[in-house]
């Protein structure tokens, strides 16, 4: 992607200004307060996820091998977004380069791309490991997992590379000023000085299609599911396979419902607050509950956590034997 000659394209207009929450300096304290607990929150909760998957022998399965890959997207879907928005709660100037302005949009995309593929990357596993259980060890196998794994990552940072190149070659001349506290492709493409209807169809066809596409999938993997699960023979293989699958049930359900309101909603305003809400709770609270959700309904993932946790406190006691022997 041609970032560094973006400047040439942009006319009078070198950063954009994001406007973010208007509110007082009180208020703005209270958001940076709770938007950083949020984000600590969720760089712990994933992370210990990824450790739980990389160390625990029993977990290196494509399902948890998946999870481990969408517990690391999940770090830096809200690394693309949150330390900006957190510098910007207590900054004067809520300032943005015009290079750095379309690096977000162009990385913030990517990841929910990338989320969309792997979310039906699960469904798929899913749906093969409870639908046809016995072809699942011989077609699932390491190498086929490592394929899906990078198949996810290469088709999510390519989805929308093309609508951001469109974007950023469009003429900014004033004003500057996006209503919102990241940079959308919207309020990017209402700033612009020329009528962009190529880039506008571009970027609503690709979000459009990649969300409807996926949830699309996804539901009808687990449609699948949920007939091969009723036909189970005893009460315990049904509870089982409803707790696994419903757990990443629940992610789905709570990532599509924010992203559809903004993405696909033909009539959606970018200059309203409620975008900045959902925005807001899909860039960061979604994050977090994730892991949530996954530890709280999984018994192998809890054990795992609970073995991480251990492993956690012997080396803060080593280390803080060794520092008091010093």
């Amino acid at each position: 992607m041609n970032i560094s000659g973006l400047g040439s394209s942009s006319g009078s207009v070198s950063e954009f200004i994001l406007l973010g929450f208007p509110c007082s300096r009180e208020i703005q304290v209270v958001l940076f307060v709770f938007s950083s607990i949020i984000y600590l929150l969720t760089l712990m909760g994933n992370g210990a996820i990824i450790c739980a998957v990389c160390w625990d022998q029993h977990l290196h399965t494509p399902m948890y091998i998946l999870l481990g890959n969408f517990a690391f997207l999940e770090i830096w879907y809200v690394n693309s977004t949150v330390p900006n928005t957190l510098v910007n709660f207590l900054a004067k100037t809520k300032s943005i380069s015009f290079t750095g302005c379309f690096l977000q949009l162009y990385f913030f995309f990517s990841m929910g791309s990338t989320e969309c593929f792997f979310l039906s990357a699960m469904a798929f596993d899913r749906y093969f490991a409870i639908c046809h259980p016995l072809h699942y060890a011989i077609v699932m196998t390491g190498q086929r997992c490592f394929n899906l794994v990078v198949s996810c990552w290469v088709c999510g940072f390519l989805w929308y590379l093309v609508p951001v190149i469109l974007i950023s070659q469009l003429p900014f001349c004033g004003p500057n000023v996006i209503d919102h506290f990241v940079c959308d492709s919207g309020p990017l493409l209402t700033l612009s000085c020329a009528s962009a209807p190529m880039s506008k169809l571009t970027s609503y066809t690709l979000s459009s299609l990649i969300i409807l596409l996926s949830f699309l999938f996804i539901l009808i993997s687990y449609a699948l599911v949920l007939l091969a699960v009723l036909q189970l023979p005893s009460a315990s293989s049904r509870h089982k396979a409803f707790s696994t699958c419903g757990s990443h049930l629940a992610v789905v359900l709570l990532f599509y419902g924010t992203i559809m309101v903004m993405h696909v909603s033909p009539g959606s305003s970018h200059s309203t607050l409620m975008p900045k809400i959902m925005t807001l709770f899909y860039a960061m609270v979604t994050p977090l509950f994730n892991p949530l959700i996954y530890s709280l309904r999984n018994k192998e993932m809890k054990s795992a956590l609970w073995k991480v946790r251990e492993k956690f406190k012997i080396s803060l006691n080593t280390f803080g034997s060794r520092s008091r022997s010093v």
